[in-house]
């Protein structure tokens, strides 16, 4: 019998999900099926467990219902409680959902194959939302040194706060940024929507590796701005979004899949 999963997000039209996670299961001899479900913005719980109670057994989430996925979860795992939102859902036998969250282990793990160990490096983490609070636990346990920088400062001060305990964690503003770093990732949004968040040149050196969680068929914004002020290199958060689909798919179904030729597949499609 196929199990089912699926991704649920407004708009979800866009969402490649359903694409890489049947690519997954052909590669790995899964028998599941994986479709895209438009939940009403006020309505994704019902929509949700609708989906469990006809045979569901584990989805994805996407914007804007990471955080009402986390208030739906009974157990969380403690990247889920630490991120504050939930990407990943696993519905147990006994009827509980259990949340997790992904993006963070997808954005380290595709950091460190473009630019290679992260540990003792200084990176800067500009953005201090929901993107930025799934990737600090994963990004600390590599041993990497993270400042956090926000437009709104006591942002980037609470997240600081929540993450201490795992690892060396500063928060600075934006106009008290006056170094430059070894790895900056962009976790903003704002490219999506045509703006470019002014940041000062001097976070770029010339050993200077920048990553923008957004992507896009050209350089996103960030990277452009990037490249311009002598970034070593760039890269977008295409391998993130692949990388946090395999490890949903892990949790699922206990198998790994392979991730590179997908990513040059979807990389194709975009251009």
């Amino acid at each position: 019998m196929t199990d089912k999963y699926a991704v649920f997000g407004n708009p979800i039209a866009q969402s490649k999900s359903p694409f890489i996670h049947t690519e997954f299961a052909r590669q790995t001899q899964q028998d599941v099926s994986y479709e895209a479900i438009l939940a009403p913005v006020d309505q994704f719980s019902q929509s949700l467990m609708a989906f469990f109670k006809a045979g569901g057994k584990g989805a994805n989430v996407t914007a804007p219902f990471k955080e009402q996925a986390f208030a739906a979860c009974d157990e969380l795992s403690d990247l889920a409680k630490l991120a504050g939102a939930v990407n990943t859902l696993i519905y147990l036998s006994d009827g509980r959902i259990r949340g997790d969250n992904t993006d963070g282990i997808g954005l380290v793990n595709d950091v460190m194959q473009h630019f290679g160990d992260i540990k003792n490096k200084r990176i800067l983490l500009i953005g201090a939302g929901g993107a930025a609070r799934g990737c600090l636990k994963p990004l600390l346990e590599s041993q990497a040194e993270v400042t956090i920088c926000n437009r709104t400062y006591a942002k980037a001060q609470t997240l600081q706060a929540i993450s201490t305990g795992y690892g060396k964690v500063n928060a600075k503003s934006i106009d008290d940024l006056n170094e430059a770093f070894d790895i900056v990732i962009n976790s903003t949004s704002a490219g999506l929507a045509g703006e470019l968040i002014k940041l000062p040149k001097q976070i770029i050196g010339a050993n200077t590796c920048c990553y923008d969680m957004s992507y896009g068929a050209s350089t996103t914004l960030f990277n452009q701005w990037a490249v311009n002020n002598g970034a070593k290199s760039v890269v977008d958060g295409l391998g993130m979004l692949v990388g946090q689909a395999a490890q949903s798919f892990y949790i699922w179904r206990g198998v790994m899949p392979a991730t590179q030729t997908l990513h040059d597949t979807l990389r194709a499609q975009l251009k």
